[in-house]
């Protein structure tokens, strides 16, 4: 009886160590793919810049339907792969948005992660207009804290006279925003780039570095609080606000 229980344990030993072997294989091989079974992740570290440049608005004489969008500028232009693209256009769930040149070929522009294959949304031969080349960046240093407001999504409310509840239908969203108090400097780079946009009112892409590499693109039109803070024993800082054109465009790198 003995024997037998202590064959049992030695096996049981056996099989644990191999399924936390198994477990721990298994885990590696999804970090190194990118598959996550679930994933969080702080912004301590992400880098925050604002366009300080742009190149000649360039004609977008068609674009595809296609998953990722492929557009044909004209024939003068000088995109490369890699490029960030600042695109207007007659389709409104993609104008005012800031993509990647995920491929430049003639005249050929490949919007990376840009799905436009849906023609309900996207009316075949509608999506024309221009782009424009983002050619610089200058950082928005000594932010203190962030914080998001609106997007919440409106509904219409009814009711039908025989029923006894009521029902409702998603509309539109209320417009989005970010906000971020920023320690006062006005001598850094960033602050003056905020100063003149909220002084001319021109939108300005954003993009947000994550410590991951990731990206986070914007297109807003930023204001800046210019009077600092005075409390006792805390940083004087003022506020900087984004107002976004179009919901935000995503790259893992």
């Amino acid at each position: 009886m003995k024997s037998r229980f202590s064959l049992f344990s030695f096996f049981s030993a056996v099989f644990a160590s191999f399924a936390s072997k198994a477990n721990d294989l298994l885990f590696g091989y999804l970090a190194r793919v990118g598959g996550v079974l679930a994933a969080v992740q702080l912004p301590n570290g992400s880098i925050i810049q604002i366009a300080s440049g742009y190149g000649d608005v360039t004609d977008l004489d068609s674009l595809s339907n296609a998953n990722p969008a492929i557009g044909v500028v004209s024939a003068s232009h000088a995109f490369t792969t890699g490029d960030y693209l600042e695109v207007t256009s007659g389709w409104s769930r993609l104008t005012d948005k800031v993509v990647r040149a995920q491929l430049v070929a003639g005249n050929s522009v490949t919007f990376e992660g840009i799905d436009t294959s849906s023609t309900t949304i996207y009316p075949v031969g509608s999506g024309v207009g221009t782009v424009r080349e983002i050619t610089g960046w200058t950082q928005l240093a000594q932010i203190l804290s962030s914080g998001t407001s609106g997007g919440e999504q409106q509904f219409l409310e009814y009711q039908f006279l025989e029923s006894d509840a009521q029902r409702r239908i998603p509309t539109v969203k209320s417009a989005s925003g970010m906000e971020f108090s920023i320690a006062d400097d006005p001598s850094l780079a960033g602050y003056i780039l905020a100063s003149a946009a909220n002084d001319d009112r021109l939108p300005r892409a954003i993009r947000i570095t994550l410590p991951s590499g990731a990206k986070i693109l914007y297109n807003a039109y930023i204001t800046l609080n210019k009077i600092p803070s005075l409390g006792v024993n805390e940083l004087m800082a003022v506020q900087a606000t984004l107002s976004l054109l179009a919901e935000p465009v995503r790259y893992s790198s």
